[in-house]
């Protein structure tokens, strides 16, 4: 097994962008931000299929994936592509895995806060950090809660992160980084507070696999 060194920023496979939306005042934020609050609490464990679509700034299509995932708080995260083409990313609460089998390859993060920024280990992380993180707006759209998340740091993968919910399911992510790339990532059969094995959160390295270790 090759175990290399590396200072190249992370590319975590699900850390894309998304469609930016326009809403209230930051005057509202101190309210939406108790309201998703209220919506992310109560989600100790979530698992889901999702598809994924990438966009560029004009709105063209440039990739699609679909797969699964799951997570528990804290900080545990399970995210597989399944096709076109297989990735699997795990966190274990300590360190981030992402591993692509055409390439033989995994990349391994330690756990900080800029890796907790990308979209799905922020929905796996702690709740309390969000107000203090992000700006947060609120609005309804078409019956649905839409979220729209802006970092307060520039120090992060995304300039917007918007959350929609569905009742009390999270149905879609929406994402935008600094390009005007846009993923969205849409959930379905989804499972809200089941039991997850604990072991879907470990990940072994498979022999002759080569291993890139980041540092940020």
């Amino acid at each position: 097994m090759r175990d290399t060194q590396t200072k190249r920023p992370s590319q975590l496979a699900f850390a894309a962008s998304a469609l930016g939306l326009t809403f209230g005042a930051p005057a509202f934020a101190d309210d939406a931000a108790e309201r998703l609050t209220e919506r992310l609490d109560p989600l100790e464990r979530y698992q889901a299929d999702f598809e994924q679509q990438i966009l560029d700034g004009s709105g063209e299509r440039m990739q699609s994936a679909r797969g699964q995932m799951w997570l528990s708080r804290p900080g545990m995260l399970r995210w597989e592509v399944e096709a076109p083409y297989s990735q699997t990313v795990v966190s274990d609460g300590e360190d981030v895995y992402m591993y692509d089998p055409d390439l033989e390859q995994v990349t391994v993060q330690e756990m900080d806060d800029r890796v907790t920024h990308t979209p799905a280990l922020l929905l796996s992380g702690s709740v309390d950090d969000l107000a203090e993180s992000y700006e947060v707006f609120y609005e309804q759209d078409e019956g649905d809660d839409v979220f729209t998340l802006v970092p307060i740091s520039a120090d992060t993968l995304f300039e917007e992160l918007s959350m929609v919910f569905e009742g009390e399911e999270l149905s879609e992510l929406w994402m935008m980084d600094s390009t005007g790339q846009r993923t969205s990532i849409t959930f379905s059969n989804i499972t809200l507070n089941g039991d997850i094995a604990p072991d879907m959160f470990d990940f072994e390295i498979p022999e002759g696999t080569d291993v890139i270790r980041e540092e940020l």
